[in-house]
């Protein structure tokens, strides 16, 4: 099958981010697919220039059967909201043009957020003759109004608009998490299958190639707190410093923030002003030596605001902590609660309650026998129910019973 993947967020394993996308399109290779992907050029956690960038339009092969497509995006993404728009609408004018170049499709898979990119997905896929996969990776934009993000009155109509739009018109909607299923079903959706988050659990696996991070060497003999991800609002890791603060007087306890985004020069003044020497904070690491960081760490956080809508959601770093055999401190309810919990792989720590989560981090630090075996039943776990490569076979199957449903609705 030939699939355009229309993906703003797009990163490579040499990126920082999310590589879900990379991983399962080096599956569906293995499977006998060709995927293109038409990516922006501007990486969505930094809000910079990607590392591999090309000339707008430029086809590169990223490895046999992928092809990767980056255009240009409006690049002042972090801004402000506005200009995080102009951003979106930017994508999805040239990755249209980018994809109406590619040749022979079968398939064309949208993914939100953000949503808007999933119009020009359905477009694509009417104007080619193909089937339409519109994946579903949060509940954008409901997500987007709780946290106060999108206040804006008439952009909140044409974000519902079009999510009903997309959810009725596609001919499968795929979601990564079955908390969302009941969502997209009351908003149209007719066809719903869950490929949710997982982790190649070899990437994470111990190697010669590994290196020790340089800051290791300075934490020795603490207690490390590892968070990895995006430094957003809906991150709240503003109770991570505030348990930081708590914690001030064990020197033996360090907590390292790896990563970026809109919310980090502020959190930064924020530790800088309660002189927070306990808080490091690092650029992001492409994925691809990650490995080498959650090593280097004794527990992982996993931490979204306390709102009702996130107790859907499966955060994909959750996986990845629980693929390279760290305890999850978990200040996220609901459904990742549950696959945590099942798996005795960490413990779960209310949202919002910085007490509560500095009374977690003393308490894994004074059990180290009991942390070490909640790391090693994550691995167990996410090798036996969240494999990336089962996965890829789960999604294959989504794609061909997608490409049947089109063939039998144009067919009359």
């Amino acid at each position: 099958m030939r699939i355009i993947l229309l993906h703003q967020a797009f990163v490579t394993i040499t990126e920082a981010g999310g590589t879900r996308h990379h991983e399962l399109a080096r599956e569906l290779v293995k499977l006998g697919h060709t995927v293109t992907i038409i990516a922006s050029r501007v990486n969505y956690l930094t809000g910079k220039p990607v590392t591999d960038s090309v000339d707008t339009a430029k086809k590169l092969e990223l490895e046999p059967g992928i092809t990767l497509i980056r255009v240009y995006t409006y690049p002042a993404l972090h801004k402000s909201f506005f200009h995080r728009v102009l951003s979106f609408f930017s994508f999805m004018i040239s990755s249209f043009i980018a994809a109406l170049g590619v040749r022979r499709v079968d398939l064309v898979w949208g993914t939100s957020p953000p949503i808007f990119q999933g119009f020009t997905a359905w477009l694509i896929a009417r104007l080619k003759g193909a089937a339409f996969l519109f994946e579903v990776r949060d509940l954008w934009p409901a997500f987007a109004i709780a946290v106060g993000v999108l206040r804006n009155k008439l952009l909140i109509r044409l974000s519902l608009w079009l999510e009903h739009f997309l959810y009725s018109h596609a001919d499968t909607v795929m979601v990564n998490s079955p908390g969302f299923i009941e969502h997209v079903q009351q908003r149209g959706a007719r066809r719903i299958e869950l490929v949710p988050n997982g982790a190649d659990a070899e990437m994470f696996a111990p190697s010669e190639k590994h290196t020790d991070p340089i800051w290791q060497k300075k934490l020795a003999g603490k207690f490390i707190c590892l968070y990895a991800g995006a430094h957003g609002l809906s991150n709240d890791l503003g109770v991570v410093l505030q348990a930081a603060a708590i914690l001030k007087p064990h020197k033996d306890i360090a907590f390292v923030l790896i990563g970026d985004g809109k919310e980090k020069p502020a959190l930064q003044m924020q530790a800088a002003s309660q002189e927070l020497k306990n808080v490091i904070f690092l650029p992001p690491v492409p994925k691809e030596d990650m490995a080498s960081v959650f090593l280097a760490a004794n527990a992982c956080i996993a931490i979204l605001k306390p709102l009702e809508l996130y107790k859907t959601t499966y955060p994909n770093k959750v996986f990845d902590y629980m693929a390279a055999g760290r305890p999850v401190i978990l200040a996220i309810d609901g459904v990742i609660r549950e696959v945590v919990e099942s798996a005795k792989a960490g413990v779960f720590t209310p949202p919002g309650d910085p007490q509560a989560l500095a009374q977690t981090v003393l308490h894994l630090k004074s059990h180290p026998s009991q942390a070490a075996r909640m790391g090693l039943n994550g691995k167990e776990y996410v090798n036996k129910h969240f494999n990336r490569a089962v996965l890829a076979e789960i999604l294959n199957e989504v794609l061909e019973i997608t490409l049947q449903v089109y063939r039998r609705r144009i067919q009359g």
